[in-house]
């Protein structure tokens, strides 16, 4: 927690079981312009440290039911934010070390000299500013790179990932909650809000209660955070976590274009534990950052439906014309990516592989399909004309921005390893290797498809084909990754081939 020193307002706690001890301290430290306040045990030590702040505590040594070093522990072990000085009269050098080892900042010696133990408590104090200094500096580093990470992203559920783990990190919270508003693609209906959450205790589903967004969301209208501790907190929530009560509810808003689209909340259940203005400042950096991070990613998100939709209507009009192929694109497209999973190709290689599947055939849209069509065998100029459907599938792509990466996998589809396939005749590995994998994952899906001038194949004679064409027509390598991914993924080839047949799956 941040905690702002200044000699006025420096709290003090005294810790000793004798009554004098406790008034001689507090007196010359209060005269010294310290907040002092006394108690008789360890007991009440922790009572007060618990429920109030303080800079620093000094204890004795030698206590009735639990000494200096174990109070100590106990302040460390609930990570309570104070300086501790150990006082004694039974002091030795072992006594010392063993203090400071524990954490203790010092140690004083009774019969004690009033201007030792204030500069003793001067140092101790300047020593936590400085500590805070470096704990401040850190997590503002922390929090810039953190920023930097999720700007770079545009994956919506990457920054949220980012986002709350951080939180929890930096934060020391117990349990960290998003509410982002998901706007409803009808104008008629209204805006609706998912939840993401966090908690130390991930098998509780029910860490962080119900909150409730409309009161939540509207307090942000006189401030960008909130802070509340105790029953205050539950005007905020429909309904609080069961198995535990919040202490402390940090909660900044998530703003973009001016507009609410969310909170950032952050959950303490430690007793008496309270988040401080200076985590609620930087809470709202960090929410201001991600807001805009999560629009850049919504708007990315987006364009890649509009982008997807306006292939898939390309290949839907492709399609159209040719009741046999019904399906294809998007058959040879999953095997394609099952292809592409098993050479352990990134998330940006397979998006590149699944556009240039759909789109594999597009040159088909300048080519008289009835012609191919035909229960006879085609003719030569017939099958001239077929061959074209790359350079077409070429030209057309060439002539929209987003879809030129592609053109190589599309236009070089029909190369054959052994360098006599079209339309240049290149061969082996001088073939890009997404067009290597159309080239399997096309034929495979021609074979087991019906044809005007042939039946299905079953699986099993599509396979042996494959295998017999390697070397040949097919890089050996992606047939024999093919045939092992089929094998493994038998259940999800199954449902492909049904969802893009419009009938069942053939057996081998």
């Amino acid at each position: 927690m941040e905690y702002i020193y200044t000699q006025e307002s420096a709290r003090i706690l005294v810790v000793d079981d004798e009554k004098v001890i406790r008034d001689i301290l507090a007196d010359f430290l209060t005269s010294e312009g310290f907040v002092v306040v006394t108690v008789e045990n360890a007991e009440q030590a922790m009572a007060e440290l618990t429920d109030k702040h303080y800079d620093l505590m000094i204890t004795d040594l030698k206590m009735p039911a639990m000494g200096g070093l174990e109070l100590l522990e106990a302040v460390q072990e609930q990570k309570l934010p104070v300086a501790t000085v150990i006082m004694t009269g039974f002091a030795t050098v072992e006594t010392a070390i063993q203090a400071m080892k524990q954490g203790a900042y010092d140690y004083i010696l009774k019969p004690f000299k009033v201007d030792e133990v204030v500069q003793i408590i001067r140092r101790g104090l300047e020593k936590q500013r400085l500590q805070r200094e470096n704990v401040q500096l850190r997590e503002v580093m922390n929090l810039y790179k953190v920023s930097e990470t999720m700007s770079s992203s545009l994956s919506l559920d990457r920054i949220l990932q980012i986002l709350i783990e951080t939180i929890q990190a930096e934060f020391n919270a117990d349990a960290v909650g998003l509410i982002l508003e998901q706007p409803s693609e009808d104008e008629n209906q209204a805006s609706h809000y998912l939840s993401y959450g966090m908690s130390r205790e991930s098998k509780d589903d029910d860490f962080t209660g119900v909150i409730n967004e409309e009161t939540l969301l509207n307090s942000f209208h006189e401030s960008p955070f909130l802070i509340v501790h105790g029953a205050k907190v539950r005007r905020y929530f429909r309904r609080l976590p069961e198995h535990r009560s919040i202490s402390s509810f940090l909660s900044a808003a998530l703003k973009a274009r001016d507009e609410i689209i969310g909170a950032v909340n952050v959950f303490s259940f430690r007793r008496n534990f309270k988040f401080s203005e200076g985590q609620a400042k930087a809470l709202i950096i960090l929410a201001s950052r991600a807001a805009q991070s999560i629009e850049n990613a919504r708007l990315y998100e987006n364009l890649q439906r509009t982008f997807r939709e306006t292939i898939e209507g390309l290949v839907s009009t492709l399609e159209a014309k040719d009741k046999y192929t019904s399906g294809h694109s998007r058959r040879v497209t999953e095997y394609a990516l099952l292809i592409g999973r098993g050479l352990k190709f990134t998330e940006r290689e397979l998006e590149r592989l699944d556009r240039a599947g759909l789109l594999h055939d597009i040159g088909k849209i300048g080519i008289r399909l009835e012609a191919l069509n035909k229960p006879d065998k085609i003719s030569l100029a017939e099958h001239e004309m077929f061959k074209d459907h790359t350079v077409v599938g070429k030209q057309i792509l060439e002539s929209v921005h987003f879809l030129r990466e592609i053109v190589p996998l599309v236009y070089y589809h029909h190369e054959w390893w052994d360098g006599s396939g079209y339309p240049e005749g290149i061969k082996s590995e001088h073939i890009p290797l997404g067009a290597r994998i159309l080239a399997v994952a096309d034929s495979y899906d021609a074979m087991t498809s019906d044809r005007p001038y042939r039946k299905a194949m079953p699986q099993s004679r599509a396979i042996q084909e494959l295998r017999r064409c390697a070397g040949t027509q097919f890089d050996p390598q992606v047939v024999e990754v093919f045939i092992r991914e089929l094998e493994i993924n038998r259940e999800e080839v199954e449902k492909i081939t049904s969802d893009w047949m419009g009938m069942a799956y053939r057996n081998p």
